[in-house]
Protein backbone atom coordinates (compact mmCIF):
# COMPACT_ATOMS: atom_id res chain seq x y z
CA UNK A 1 0.00 0.00 0.00
CA UNK A 2 1.20 3.50 -0.85
CA UNK A 3 0.27 6.84 0.66
CA UNK A 4 -2.62 8.24 -1.37
CA UNK A 5 -1.58 9.87 -4.67
CA UNK A 6 2.11 8.89 -4.57
CA UNK A 7 1.77 6.84 -7.80
CA UNK A 8 -0.03 9.77 -9.47
CA UNK A 9 2.73 12.24 -8.51
CA UNK A 10 5.43 9.84 -9.71
CA UNK A 11 3.64 9.45 -13.04
CA UNK A 12 3.22 13.23 -13.40
CA UNK A 13 6.92 13.86 -12.73
CA UNK A 14 7.94 11.25 -15.31
CA UNK A 15 5.64 12.88 -17.88
CA UNK A 16 7.13 16.30 -17.07
CA UNK A 17 10.65 14.95 -17.58
CA UNK A 18 9.73 13.32 -20.88
CA UNK A 19 8.11 16.52 -22.13
CA UNK A 20 10.95 18.77 -20.96
CA UNK A 21 8.69 20.76 -18.63
CA UNK A 22 10.12 23.14 -16.05
CA UNK A 23 9.78 21.85 -12.47
CA UNK A 24 9.93 24.18 -9.45
CA UNK A 25 10.44 22.74 -5.96
CA UNK A 26 9.20 25.14 -3.29
CA UNK A 27 10.20 23.95 0.18
CA UNK A 28 9.46 25.26 3.65
CA UNK A 29 12.44 27.12 5.11
CA UNK A 30 13.39 24.57 7.77
CA UNK A 31 15.41 21.37 7.83
CA UNK A 32 12.46 19.14 6.92
CA UNK A 33 11.67 21.38 3.96
CA UNK A 34 15.32 21.47 2.88
CA UNK A 35 15.73 17.69 3.18
CA UNK A 36 12.50 17.12 1.24
CA UNK A 37 13.69 19.35 -1.61
CA UNK A 38 17.12 17.69 -1.73
CA UNK A 39 15.66 14.17 -1.85
CA UNK A 40 13.23 14.93 -4.68
CA UNK A 41 15.71 17.11 -6.61
CA UNK A 42 18.47 14.49 -6.53
CA UNK A 43 16.02 11.74 -7.52
CA UNK A 44 14.88 13.80 -10.51
CA UNK A 45 18.52 14.38 -11.46
CA UNK A 46 19.13 10.62 -11.38
CA UNK A 47 16.26 10.13 -13.82
CA UNK A 48 17.06 13.11 -16.06
CA UNK A 49 20.69 14.18 -15.55
CA UNK A 50 20.66 16.46 -18.62
CA UNK A 51 17.58 18.47 -17.64
CA UNK A 52 18.97 20.18 -14.54
CA UNK A 53 18.48 23.63 -16.12
CA UNK A 54 14.73 23.00 -16.07
CA UNK A 55 14.76 22.29 -12.32
CA UNK A 56 14.38 25.27 -9.97
CA UNK A 57 14.47 25.46 -6.16
CA UNK A 58 12.84 28.16 -3.99
CA UNK A 59 12.53 28.58 -0.22
CA UNK A 60 10.21 31.37 1.03
CA UNK A 61 11.81 33.91 3.37
CA UNK A 62 9.84 33.58 6.59
CA UNK A 63 10.84 37.04 7.81
CA UNK A 64 9.49 38.79 4.70
CA UNK A 65 6.99 36.30 3.31
CA UNK A 66 5.78 34.18 6.20
CA UNK A 67 5.30 30.42 6.00
CA UNK A 68 4.61 28.36 2.90
CA UNK A 69 3.51 29.39 -0.58
CA UNK A 70 2.76 33.12 -0.56
CA UNK A 71 2.10 36.15 -2.77
CA UNK A 72 5.69 37.42 -2.67
CA UNK A 73 7.01 34.00 -3.68
CA UNK A 74 4.56 33.79 -6.57
CA UNK A 75 5.57 37.25 -7.81
CA UNK A 76 9.20 36.10 -7.73
CA UNK A 77 8.33 32.94 -9.66
CA UNK A 78 5.72 34.24 -12.12
CA UNK A 79 8.19 34.53 -15.00
CA UNK A 80 8.90 30.77 -14.67
CA UNK A 81 5.34 29.84 -15.68
CA UNK A 82 4.18 27.60 -17.20
CA UNK A 83 5.75 25.04 -14.88
CA UNK A 84 5.00 22.18 -12.54
CA UNK A 85 5.16 23.74 -9.08
CA UNK A 86 5.66 21.21 -6.28
CA UNK A 87 5.37 22.45 -2.69
CA UNK A 88 7.23 20.41 -0.09
CA UNK A 89 6.52 20.63 3.65
CA UNK A 90 4.08 23.46 2.93
CA UNK A 91 1.07 24.31 0.81
CA UNK A 92 -1.79 22.48 2.52
CA UNK A 93 -3.00 25.74 4.09
CA UNK A 94 -2.46 27.96 1.05
CA UNK A 95 -5.91 27.98 -0.56
CA UNK A 96 -5.80 31.48 -2.11
CA UNK A 97 -2.16 31.19 -3.11
CA UNK A 98 -2.69 27.92 -4.96
CA UNK A 99 -5.62 29.45 -6.83
CA UNK A 100 -3.45 32.42 -7.84
CA UNK A 101 -0.59 30.09 -8.90
CA UNK A 102 -2.99 28.25 -11.20
CA UNK A 103 -4.12 31.52 -12.78
CA UNK A 104 -0.45 32.37 -13.39
CA UNK A 105 -0.02 29.16 -15.37
CA UNK A 106 1.44 26.83 -12.76
CA UNK A 107 0.22 23.31 -12.19
CA UNK A 108 0.46 22.79 -8.42
CA UNK A 109 1.26 19.58 -6.58
CA UNK A 110 1.27 19.68 -2.77
CA UNK A 111 3.38 17.24 -0.75
CA UNK A 112 2.86 18.01 2.93
CA UNK A 113 2.43 16.39 6.33
CA UNK A 114 0.71 19.17 8.26
CA UNK A 115 -2.82 19.07 9.64
CA UNK A 116 -5.65 19.27 7.12
CA UNK A 117 -7.67 22.47 7.56
CA UNK A 118 -11.41 22.93 6.88
CA UNK A 119 -10.69 24.33 3.42
CA UNK A 120 -8.25 22.41 1.21
CA UNK A 121 -6.40 23.99 -1.76
CA UNK A 122 -7.56 22.92 -5.22
CA UNK A 123 -4.16 21.63 -6.30
CA UNK A 124 -3.72 19.20 -9.19
CA UNK A 125 -2.57 16.47 -6.77
CA UNK A 126 -2.22 16.46 -2.97
CA UNK A 127 -0.09 14.00 -1.02
CA UNK A 128 -0.70 14.24 2.73
CA UNK A 129 -1.43 11.09 4.75
CA UNK A 130 -3.63 13.17 7.07
CA UNK A 131 -6.27 13.53 4.38
CA UNK A 132 -9.43 11.80 5.62
CA UNK A 133 -9.64 9.82 2.39
CA UNK A 134 -6.10 8.42 2.78
CA UNK A 135 -6.24 4.81 4.04
CA UNK A 136 -2.49 4.61 4.72
CA UNK A 137 -2.28 3.51 8.38
CA UNK A 138 0.69 5.60 9.55
CA UNK A 139 0.15 9.36 9.56
CA UNK A 140 3.10 10.82 11.48
CA UNK A 141 5.88 11.09 8.90
CA UNK A 142 8.04 14.15 8.50
CA UNK A 143 7.58 15.51 4.99
CA UNK A 144 11.00 14.06 4.11
CA UNK A 145 9.67 10.62 5.06
CA UNK A 146 6.77 11.04 2.62
CA UNK A 147 9.12 12.29 -0.11
CA UNK A 148 11.39 9.29 0.53
CA UNK A 149 8.46 6.96 -0.13
CA UNK A 150 7.60 8.95 -3.28
CA UNK A 151 11.19 8.80 -4.52
CA UNK A 152 11.41 5.07 -3.80
CA UNK A 153 8.29 4.51 -5.90
CA UNK A 154 9.46 6.96 -8.59
CA UNK A 155 12.96 5.51 -9.04
CA UNK A 156 11.96 1.87 -8.89
CA UNK A 157 9.06 2.37 -11.30
CA UNK A 158 11.65 3.43 -13.88
CA UNK A 159 14.49 1.08 -12.98
CA UNK A 160 14.35 -1.58 -10.24
CA UNK A 161 18.10 -1.30 -9.59
CA UNK A 162 17.89 2.28 -8.27
CA UNK A 163 18.56 2.34 -4.52
CA UNK A 164 17.06 5.28 -2.59
CA UNK A 165 18.77 4.29 0.68
CA UNK A 166 21.31 7.11 0.29
CA UNK A 167 18.53 9.50 1.31
CA UNK A 168 17.87 7.81 4.68
CA UNK A 169 20.29 10.07 6.57
CA UNK A 170 18.31 13.11 5.37
CA UNK A 171 15.01 11.49 6.35
CA UNK A 172 16.41 10.75 9.79
CA UNK A 173 17.62 14.33 10.30
CA UNK A 174 14.27 15.77 9.16
CA UNK A 175 12.26 13.39 11.35
CA UNK A 176 14.27 14.33 14.44
CA UNK A 177 14.31 18.04 13.57
CA UNK A 178 10.52 18.15 13.23
CA UNK A 179 10.16 16.14 16.46
CA UNK A 180 7.94 13.55 14.85
CA UNK A 181 7.00 10.58 17.08
CA UNK A 182 9.67 7.88 16.94
CA UNK A 183 7.31 4.95 16.54
CA UNK A 184 6.27 2.46 13.86
CA UNK A 185 7.71 3.45 10.45
CA UNK A 186 9.48 6.52 11.83
CA UNK A 187 11.40 4.36 14.29
CA UNK A 188 12.84 2.27 11.46
CA UNK A 189 13.57 5.30 9.26
CA UNK A 190 15.49 6.96 12.08
CA UNK A 191 17.34 3.79 13.09
CA UNK A 192 18.38 3.10 9.50
CA UNK A 193 19.25 6.77 9.00
CA UNK A 194 21.56 6.81 12.03
CA UNK A 195 23.32 3.73 10.68
CA UNK A 196 23.74 5.32 7.26
CA UNK A 197 25.17 8.46 8.89
CA UNK A 198 28.37 6.51 9.61
CA UNK A 199 28.90 5.97 5.89
CA UNK A 200 27.70 9.35 4.63
CA UNK A 201 29.24 10.69 1.44
CA UNK A 202 27.86 14.19 1.93
CA UNK A 203 30.79 16.56 2.59
CA UNK A 204 28.53 18.91 4.54
CA UNK A 205 27.50 16.26 7.06
CA UNK A 206 31.06 14.96 7.33
CA UNK A 207 32.31 18.50 7.99
CA UNK A 208 29.76 19.08 10.77
CA UNK A 209 30.63 15.74 12.36
CA UNK A 210 34.33 16.53 12.27
CA UNK A 211 34.06 20.10 13.55
CA UNK A 212 31.72 19.18 16.43
CA UNK A 213 33.78 16.10 17.37
CA UNK A 214 30.80 13.88 16.72
CA UNK A 215 31.26 10.55 18.48
CA UNK A 216 28.63 7.92 19.30
CA UNK A 217 25.74 8.86 17.02
CA UNK A 218 23.12 8.78 19.76
CA UNK A 219 19.94 10.71 19.05
CA UNK A 220 20.72 13.44 21.58
CA UNK A 221 24.20 14.02 20.14
CA UNK A 222 22.70 14.29 16.64
CA UNK A 223 20.22 16.89 17.92
CA UNK A 224 22.90 19.04 19.57
CA UNK A 225 25.76 18.78 17.09
CA UNK A 226 24.06 18.45 13.71
CA UNK A 227 20.41 19.43 13.97
CA UNK A 228 20.74 22.70 15.87
CA UNK A 229 23.10 24.41 13.40
CA UNK A 230 21.17 23.06 10.41
CA UNK A 231 17.79 24.02 11.84
CA UNK A 232 18.90 27.55 12.68
CA UNK A 233 20.42 28.15 9.24
CA UNK A 234 18.91 31.06 7.34
CA UNK A 235 18.44 31.80 3.64
CA UNK A 236 20.85 32.90 0.96
CA UNK A 237 19.00 34.34 -2.06
CA UNK A 238 15.99 32.08 -1.42
CA UNK A 239 18.13 28.99 -0.94
CA UNK A 240 18.14 27.52 2.54
CA UNK A 241 21.67 27.42 3.97
CA UNK A 242 21.12 23.84 5.19
CA UNK A 243 20.20 22.94 1.60
CA UNK A 244 23.40 24.57 0.33
CA UNK A 245 25.59 22.78 2.87
CA UNK A 246 23.96 19.38 2.38
CA UNK A 247 24.29 19.58 -1.40
CA UNK A 248 27.88 20.92 -1.45
CA UNK A 249 30.22 18.49 -3.23
CA UNK A 250 33.57 20.05 -2.29
CA UNK A 251 35.11 18.90 1.01
CA UNK A 252 37.01 22.18 1.46
CA UNK A 253 33.99 24.39 0.70
CA UNK A 254 31.78 22.26 2.94
CA UNK A 255 34.17 22.56 5.86
CA UNK A 256 34.35 26.36 5.45
CA UNK A 257 30.57 26.51 5.14
CA UNK A 258 30.05 24.31 8.20
CA UNK A 259 32.48 26.35 10.30
CA UNK A 260 30.61 29.56 9.47
CA UNK A 261 27.29 27.86 10.22
CA UNK A 262 28.47 26.72 13.66
CA UNK A 263 29.62 30.23 14.55
CA UNK A 264 26.25 31.64 13.51
CA UNK A 265 24.33 28.95 15.41
CA UNK A 266 26.23 29.79 18.62
CA UNK A 267 25.28 33.45 18.15
CA UNK A 268 21.66 32.47 17.55
CA UNK A 269 21.56 30.48 20.77
CA UNK A 270 22.37 33.71 22.56
CA UNK A 271 19.71 35.62 20.63
CA UNK A 272 17.08 33.01 21.53
CA UNK A 273 18.09 33.42 25.17
CA UNK A 274 17.53 37.21 24.93
CA UNK A 275 13.98 36.66 23.60
CA UNK A 276 13.33 34.03 26.26
CA UNK A 277 14.52 36.31 29.08
CA UNK A 278 12.36 39.19 27.82
CA UNK A 279 9.28 36.96 27.86
CA UNK A 280 10.23 35.69 31.31
CA UNK A 281 10.29 39.26 32.63
CA UNK A 282 6.85 39.90 31.11
CA UNK A 283 5.42 36.73 32.66
CA UNK A 284 6.76 37.82 36.05
CA UNK A 285 4.44 40.84 35.83
CA UNK A 286 1.30 38.80 35.07
CA UNK A 287 -1.33 39.33 37.75
CA UNK A 288 -2.37 35.66 37.68
CA UNK A 289 -1.45 32.34 36.12
CA UNK A 290 -2.39 32.60 32.41
CA UNK A 291 -4.19 30.05 30.26
CA UNK A 292 -1.81 30.89 27.41
CA UNK A 293 1.37 32.89 26.90
CA UNK A 294 0.71 35.38 24.11
CA UNK A 295 3.58 37.78 23.43
CA UNK A 296 5.08 39.67 20.50
CA UNK A 297 7.76 42.18 19.59
CA UNK A 298 8.80 43.95 16.40
CA UNK A 299 12.50 43.27 17.09
CA UNK A 300 12.27 39.48 17.46
CA UNK A 301 13.61 37.60 14.40
CA UNK A 302 10.87 35.25 13.25
CA UNK A 303 13.43 32.50 12.64
CA UNK A 304 14.18 32.43 16.39
CA UNK A 305 10.66 32.88 17.76
CA UNK A 306 9.88 29.16 17.44
CA UNK A 307 12.89 28.15 19.56
CA UNK A 308 11.90 30.67 22.24
CA UNK A 309 8.30 29.40 22.15
CA UNK A 310 9.57 25.85 22.70
CA UNK A 311 11.53 26.89 25.80
CA UNK A 312 8.62 28.86 27.25
CA UNK A 313 6.16 26.03 26.55
CA UNK A 314 8.45 23.44 28.18
CA UNK A 315 8.99 25.54 31.33
CA UNK A 316 5.42 26.67 31.96
CA UNK A 317 3.55 23.79 30.31
CA UNK A 318 1.27 26.35 28.70
CA UNK A 319 0.47 27.02 25.03
CA UNK A 320 2.96 29.65 23.81
CA UNK A 321 1.90 31.98 20.97
CA UNK A 322 4.89 34.19 20.11
CA UNK A 323 5.00 36.54 17.15
CA UNK A 324 7.04 39.12 15.27
CA UNK A 325 5.11 42.36 14.79
CA UNK A 326 5.51 44.09 11.44
CA UNK A 327 3.86 47.30 10.21
CA UNK A 328 0.46 45.84 9.33
CA UNK A 329 0.73 42.14 10.09
CA UNK A 330 2.29 39.79 12.59
CA UNK A 331 3.65 36.32 11.93
CA UNK A 332 3.86 33.86 14.79
CA UNK A 333 5.03 30.49 15.98
CA UNK A 334 3.03 28.28 18.34
CA UNK A 335 4.14 25.50 20.67
CA UNK A 336 1.74 23.62 22.93
CA UNK A 337 2.31 20.92 25.58
CA UNK A 338 1.93 17.23 24.81
CA UNK A 339 -1.69 16.29 24.23
CA UNK A 340 -2.65 19.76 23.00
CA UNK A 341 -3.55 20.76 19.46
CA UNK A 342 -2.45 24.21 18.30
CA UNK A 343 -4.14 23.84 14.90
CA UNK A 344 -7.47 22.94 16.49
CA UNK A 345 -7.19 25.95 18.82
CA UNK A 346 -6.48 28.33 15.93
CA UNK A 347 -9.20 26.72 13.84
CA UNK A 348 -11.70 28.00 16.42
CA UNK A 349 -10.41 31.53 15.71
CA UNK A 350 -9.78 31.14 11.98
CA UNK A 351 -11.98 34.10 10.95
CA UNK A 352 -9.40 36.39 12.58
CA UNK A 353 -6.39 34.84 10.82
CA UNK A 354 -4.98 35.35 7.33
CA UNK A 355 -3.25 31.96 7.33
CA UNK A 356 -2.49 29.27 9.90
CA UNK A 357 -1.52 25.62 10.12
CA UNK A 358 1.11 23.09 11.12
CA UNK A 359 1.26 20.22 13.58
CA UNK A 360 -0.83 19.66 16.72
CA UNK A 361 2.07 20.70 18.97
CA UNK A 362 3.94 23.11 16.67
CA UNK A 363 2.25 25.52 14.27
CA UNK A 364 2.31 29.02 12.84
CA UNK A 365 0.00 31.87 11.88
CA UNK A 366 -0.25 35.22 10.07
CA UNK A 367 -2.64 37.90 11.31
CA UNK A 368 -3.41 41.58 10.80
CA UNK A 369 -2.23 43.58 13.81
CA UNK A 370 -5.69 45.04 14.42
CA UNK A 371 -6.91 41.50 15.20
CA UNK A 372 -4.17 40.51 17.68
CA UNK A 373 -6.14 41.34 20.83
CA UNK A 374 -9.27 39.64 19.46
CA UNK A 375 -7.18 36.57 18.62
CA UNK A 376 -5.74 36.48 22.13
CA UNK A 377 -9.20 36.69 23.72
CA UNK A 378 -10.54 34.04 21.35
CA UNK A 379 -7.72 31.67 22.32
CA UNK A 380 -8.23 32.31 26.04
CA UNK A 381 -11.93 31.50 25.60
CA UNK A 382 -11.08 28.33 23.67
CA UNK A 383 -8.69 27.04 26.35
CA UNK A 384 -11.04 27.89 29.20
CA UNK A 385 -13.86 25.99 27.51
CA UNK A 386 -11.50 23.07 26.79
CA UNK A 387 -10.56 22.45 30.40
Amino acid sequence: MEIKNIPEVATRIIIALRNGERIILCGDADLDGAASVIILKEAIEILAPHQYKLLEVYFPNREKEGYGLNLIALKQLKDKAPALLITLDCGIGNVREVELAKKMGFEVIIIDHHEILPEVPKASIIVDPKQKSDPYPFKEFACAGIVYKLVKFLLQSVEKSYKPEKFLELVMLATLADQMPLKEENEKLVTDGILSLKYTKRPGIKALMELTEFRDGETEEIRKKILFPLNKAGLDNHLHVAYLLLTENSDNKAKKFARELLIKSTKKRGEVEVIYNEIESRIANYSSSPDIIFEGNSSWPLALVGAAASKICRKYQKPAFLFKIDKKESVGSVKVPSGGNAVKAMNSCRKLLKTYGGHPQAAGFRIENENLEKFKNCLIKYYKESR
